[in-house]
């Protein structure tokens, strides 16, 4: 499974945010993820029939994002190549186009959770199918989460926030309802989450404050992700 930490500035701030995401990762279509000049979330779902998908403060059509004057009228392209996306940047732009921190000089293919920088805005490519394989071979490879947390230990936390993702009232789960999604004990969901707490940094806090903002930590860092959530479904 993939823990990257969210992108800066990405990371969910409610409920409603974790429930448009999980719409998102299930219709299965790559997607872009970012703010609007007034910090609202946008997601943008890239059409399995389009070829191409401007980017830029004035397209014709596309992705528009005029509220940052850094941002070129057209500032990049993206486009479907073999199946996969792409973005283009030829000299399109003034103020170039960023993947993960490296410019873009032509054409460079995107895999899911990359960071694309236009202007001030960065934007997250997502691609819910295209991830699997990524994860299931990351998962294998490391055998242990982020955070210093086990798999196991991980397993509880995505079943404290799952919750989430069907309230609006943002309450996480019970210790007898993961112990009943999980097959485990009460004592051992507690003990896990008693480790996870000290790991998140939030053990301090008393106990009717902690489970929330154990599951917010988890979901806000990107250690829980909607991909989590709509995969234990």
């Amino acid at each position: 499974m993939r823990l990257d930490v969210a992108v800066p500035g990405l990371q969910l701030q409610s409920v409603a945010e974790l429930q448009e995401r999980l719409e998102a990762e299930r219709a299965a279509t790559p997607f872009l993820l970012f703010r609007d000049g007034e910090g609202r979330q946008q997601i943008v779902a890239l059409p399995p029939g389009a070829a191409e998908v401007p980017i830029g403060r004035e397209p014709d059509g596309g992705i528009r994002l005029g509220w940052d004057r850094e941002v070129s009228r057209v500032h990049a392209l993206l486009q479907r190549v073999a199946g996969a996306w792409t973005i283009v940047d030829d000299g399109l732009s003034r103020n170039g186009t960023f993947v993960n921190g490296t410019r873009v000089l032509g054409r460079r293919r995107l895999a899911d959770h990359d960071a694309i920088a236009c202007g001030r805005v960065v934007l997250e490519f997502r691609d819910p199918q295209g991830a699997r394989v990524d994860e299931t071979l990351k998962a294998a490879e490391e055998g242990s989460a982020t955070h210093g947390l086990t798999p196991a230990q991980h397993r509880v936390l995505v079943a404290l926030c799952r919750p989430l993702a069907d309230s609006d009232h943002g309450l996480p789960a019970t210790n007898k309802a993961i112990a009943a999604e999980l097959s485990l004990s009460v004592e051992a969901v507690k003990t896990h989450l008693r480790n996870a707490a000290e790991a998140l940094g939030v053990e301090h806090l008393p106990q009717n404050q902690k489970r929330a903002k154990l599951a917010w930590t988890a979901l806000h860092t990107g250690l829980v992700t909607p991909r989590d959530l709509v995969a234990g479904r």
